[in-house]
């Protein structure tokens, strides 16, 4: 029988709150795998099974495994029937089957028991199984540095071995950890940030601010692209895109220059709050990194944050942008970033926007605009798209 055993390292740690969080990674299995001929997906003593069926291929579901925040790693295992007190020989069979085109010089053989009772140790298991396949291919064992190792879980009923692991994204299944409201652009940071509360637990909802219609729709087609791949992570996303253009127009008749990008940012976390209590979201999420351009600076990221009322976070504050770039390839979504495209950011911002802002004089700048007229406008005209993963 072929199967997929996975494995999860933080949420045994979990205590008696362990069982929930288990089966929220077995649900999310389940809808993750859909479309597969995945058989079944239950949870075993420490460990998850998914039941591949006999025309079930490899490769998409060790694809989809590698995306399931919660798994530390996984394998494609074999299961052979082997009771508390019976021979290993059925065991030796079946290994020497798998092992017998594989091109290797060194193994290791690494066996764990989760029923104590069984009549050997797992050291003795590990003995006679490397005398077996050393006897069998003529191969050398090497404890530090294999080609090659065997790993063999032996349960009550069944024994499970694998010759491969493959590594999961570690963390926490997604939503366990509630729903966070993510401000997302076109830009490299913000998707690396929605990816870290994701791997947290939270779900994400987007927000996306885009210029028209002062500029095209580039940079809408862009945050499409990367919460289109961000969902393969999360399986459903909603996406709030909100007309800015004609906002930031607004501010720039009413206040000076140097401030423009402060009440932006501020204008548009307001917004973005409005969303997230809608959906209830307990958080906002920026992408901001300390120092990195001029709304990021010390002074001025304390007057974007006073005007949000929900915990704002900031996954990516003390990251460096060679580190946020790095984590931008590994997941993903690097190449669609990097698109030339026409954002709200680079709409109407001055020459020499100010690094140092006091709130007090911010404060007094929005006294003579509109504020809840323009936070009104934005989700009024503000639309909605879905995306899901797989597709039904």
């Amino acid at each position: 029988m072929r199967c997929a055993i996975v494995h999860y390292h933080e949420l045994a740690l979990k205590g008696r709150n362990r069982p929930y969080f288990e089966q929220r990674l077995v649900r999310h299995l389940r809808q993750a795998l859909r479309g597969l001929g995945v058989k079944q997906v239950d949870a075993l003593t420490g460990r998850i099974r998914v039941l591949l069926g006999d025309e079930t291929p490899w490769e998409p579901v060790k694809a989809r495994l590698a995306r399931t925040f919660g798994i530390a790693h996984f394998s494609l295992a074999h299961s052979v029937p082997l009771g508390l007190t019976e021979s290993l020989d059925p065991l030796k069979a079946a290994i020497g089957h798998e092992l017998r085109d594989l091109p290797f010089a060194t193994f290791r053989v690494s066996a764990k028991r989760a029923d104590k009772r069984f009549a050997l140790t797992s050291m003795e298991v590990d003995k006679d199984i490397g005398a077996y396949i050393c006897k069998l291919t003529g191969k050398r064992v090497s404890l530090r540095n294999p080609e090659l190792t065997v790993s063999i879980e032996m349960l009550t009923k069944e024994t499970y071995f694998s010759v491969q692991r493959e590594a999961g994204p570690g963390g926490l299944p997604v939503g366990i950890s509630g729903k966070v409201a993510c401000l997302i652009s076109g830009g490299i940071d913000s998707p690396v940030a929605a990816y870290r509360m994701m791997k947290r637990g939270c779900r994400a909802i987007f927000v996306h601010f885009h210029g028209r219609p002062y500029v095209s729709r580039a940079s809408e087609e862009k945050v499409r692209e990367i919460v289109e791949l961000l969902t393969r992570h999360q399986l459903y996303s909603r996406l709030h895109l909100v007309p800015f253009g004609e906002i930031q127009r607004q501010i720039v008749l009413g206040a000076p220059a140097p401030f423009r990008i402060v009440l932006y940012r501020r204008m548009m976390v307001r917004i973005a709050e409005e969303v997230a209590r809608r959906e209830r979201c307990w958080a906002l999420v920026t992408g901001d990194s300390l120092g990195q351009v001029a709304s990021q600076t010390p002074e001025n990221l304390g007057v974007v944050e006073d005007a949000a009322q929900l915990p704002l976070l900031r996954p990516l504050i003390g990251m460096d942008k060679i580190e946020i770039t790095g984590e931008a390839e590994k997941i993903g979504t690097f190449e669609t970033s990097i698109e030339p495209d026409q954002d709200c950011c680079k709409l109407f911002v001055p020459p020499h926007p100010s690094t140092k802002t006091h709130l007090d004089y911010i404060k007094k700048i929005e006294r003579g605009l509109d504020i809840d007229g323009l936070v009104k406008q934005g989700l009024e005209q503000m639309e909605l798209a879905e995306f899901t993963f797989p597709l039904p």
